[in-house]
Parts: structure tokens; C-alpha cells; sequence
């Protein structure tokens, strides 16, 4: 059965005869008449009875119609929903994002995308950085946030694999237990010398915080007197918080991390801060809900040199 045919029995049964069907739907009476003979074949059943003054259903034909509107309508419903998506305005979007991007940055980007495409589902995951681009690259997750020391080197890395948009600058800040409440702010570099630090462990796919750390200390010639390693920023919180140790961390506008019981102080002079990049998989953007998320992130600053592919 063609959804053709059930389309022009639908109006032939409306229009109550041939002849003005044929003229709603711009076919020739002779060519209508031998549709509706070729549906009445396929279902094996009179449909329409024909009188001199039109045609009515049979009672096989008016359960036709009935079943034919309800699938003609769910029909049109599925042919709107594909051009939603075509449109990016609905569908769903997993994101991992490392977690100081989800303290500050991802919740606005939720919010302004949810504005303008309610009906896109956002799912998020907050991965240490090496886990959020494997998960990309696996397609478990649609769209990855991380933070690097050098993006050229990053992008450099993944030419081929990943398309890169530039999310802009997160700045560096010292971290401090909180009964240091009264340390300067500014808070000179140098005070960090003969200090414990903590710092999550490094990775050498993803150059982020402790290579930026390493490379401001030395170059003021700041030397602490260890560094303690944890699994990710988020956990070393907690030793801060305690007066075990200090630390130097990404905080995009010094707010992210007011959530924590820290004093928190820029640094003079202030180190080279981290790069926030938006990754998907080379290509993927050609998916209309991905272009539009992308778009969105793009806004306020340029997009970076995406790895060419060949």
C-alpha cells in the first residue's frame, strides 16, 4: 500500500467525488479513478461505493479513512520533527566538560542554548581532561570543554581528528586556605616559595594547569617545597580548604571557586593563564544541533585555526 494512494483516497472520500478530487489534487479524473482501483487491489476490499451523484465509503472504506488520517498525520508529524533537525532545534547533546568550566562557563552556554532551542536536550559529564577527549573521540559524548597550556601545540596534536573552537582565556589565581583571609591582593608570585603546593597530575596528551604552573614558577624562580599530586582540581580542593597546602588554579572571573570555604587572590606578576577550547570530531559539525551549540560558544570570540584535514 503507497502512502500516494491513501493520500488520494483521503480526498476523493472528502471531496465526495472524482472529478473534484482530481481537480483539488491536479491529476487527470482517468488517473485518480485508476489509483483508487489500485488501492481497492491492494487491500483485497470495495472502498468507495460510486453513484451518478459521487461516491461514499463502504464501511471497509470509512475504516480506511480513518486509519489513513491517523498515519498521514503521524507521517507529517515525523517529517516536521526531521526538519527540527535539520534545523538543530531539537535532539540531544551529551557534553564533558572538566569541572572548572562546568562551575562558570557551561551553565550560561546551557542557559542561552536553552533559550534559543528549548527542545535540545543537554546531557553533561564532567571528566578529568584526557577522559573527556577520549570519551569524544569513542562518540560517547557529542561535544568536549577542556583547558590547555599551548593550544597550538593541542591542535597541532589532534590535526585530522578534532575541529577546535577557541572559548577564550581562563586566567590563573592563587588558592589559599581560608584562614589566610588577610593575604595581600595582589598576591606576589614569590609567596608561594618554600610552600606545599597541590595540583592535579599531568598527562602528556593534554599540557593544561600543572604545565602552566611549572612554567610560571621558573620562570620567576619560584621554588616551593613540593608539589603534591591529585587525581583532578576538584580533589585538591579540599586539601586547601584543610591548611594542608596552597595551590595556583584556573578561575575564570574569580567567582568559580567563591563556592569553596578558599581564599582566592590574583597574582602579581600574573602567570600565562590557560586556554579553554570546545572539541568535536572532525566533521561533526556538519550536524545541525552541533553547529548551532558551536555557534553559540563561537559568539564572542574567534575561532581557532581548525586542524586542517586532509
Amino acid at each position: 500500500m503507497e502512502l500516494r494512494l491513501l493520500r488520494y483516497f483521503a480526498a476523493v472520500v472528502e471531496a465526495g467525488s472524482l472529478s473534484a478530487a482530481a481537480a483539488q489534487l491536479r491529476l487527470s479524473q482517468p488517473t485518480l479513478s485508476v489509483a483508487v482501483r489500485q488501492l481497492e487491489t491492494a487491500v483485497g476490499v470495495e472502498l468507495l461505493v460510486r453513484t451518478p451523484r459521487g461516491v461514499r465509503p463502504t464501511s471497509a472504506g470509512r475504516y480506511l479513512l480513518d486509519a489513513s488520517t491517523r498515519i498521514l498525520g503521524d507521517l507529517d508529524d515525523v517529517v516536521r520533527e526531521l526538519g527540527r533537525f535539520g534545523a538543530g532545534t531539537t535532539g540531544t547533546l551529551t557534553i564533558a566538560a572538566v569541572p572548572v568550566l562546568m562551575w562558570h562557563r557551561i551553565p550560561g552556554l546551557v542557559r542561552e542554548h536553552a533559550r534559543e532551542a528549548p527542545e535540545v536536550e543537554l546531557r553533561l559529564v564532567d571528566p578529568p581532561p584526557w577522559t573527556a577527549i577520549d570519551l569524544l573521540q569513542q562518540g560517547a559524548v557529542d561535544v568536549a570543554a577542556v583547558m590547555v597550556a599551548d593550544p597550538a601545540r593541542f591542535a597541532e596534536r589532534h590535526r585530522g581528528e578534532l575541529d577546535i573552537v577557541d572559548w577564550g582565556e581562563i586566567p590563573l589565581v592563587g588558592v589559599l586556605p581560608p584562614e589566610e583571609h588577610d593575604a595581600p591582593d595582589p598576591l606576589p608570585l614569590g609567596a608561594f616559595a618554600g610552600a606545599q603546593l597541590v595540583l592535579p597530575r599531568r598527562t602528556a596528551g593534554v599540557p593544561s594547569l600543572p604545565e602552566a604552573v611549572d612554567a610560571a614558577l621558573a620562570l620567576h624562580g619560584v621554588v616551593p617545597s613540593g608539589i603534591r599530586t591529585v587525581e583532578t582540581i576538584q580533589t585538591a580542593v579540599p586539601l586547601i580548604e584543610a591548611g594542608v597546602a596552597r595551590s595556583i588554579m584556573p578561575d575564570p572571573d574569580r567567582s568559580s571557586l567563591a563556592r569553596f570555604d578558599v581564599t582566592v587572590r590574583r597574582l602579581e606578576p600574573q602567570p600565562r593563564g590557560l586556554r579553554a577550547l570546545v572539541l568535536v570530531r572532525a566533521g561533526a559539525a556538519a550536524d545541525a544541533t552541533i553547529a548551532r551549540l558551536l555557534a553559540r560558544v563561537a559568539a564572542p570570540v574567534a575561532l581557532v585555526a581548525s586542524p586542517a584535514r586532509t
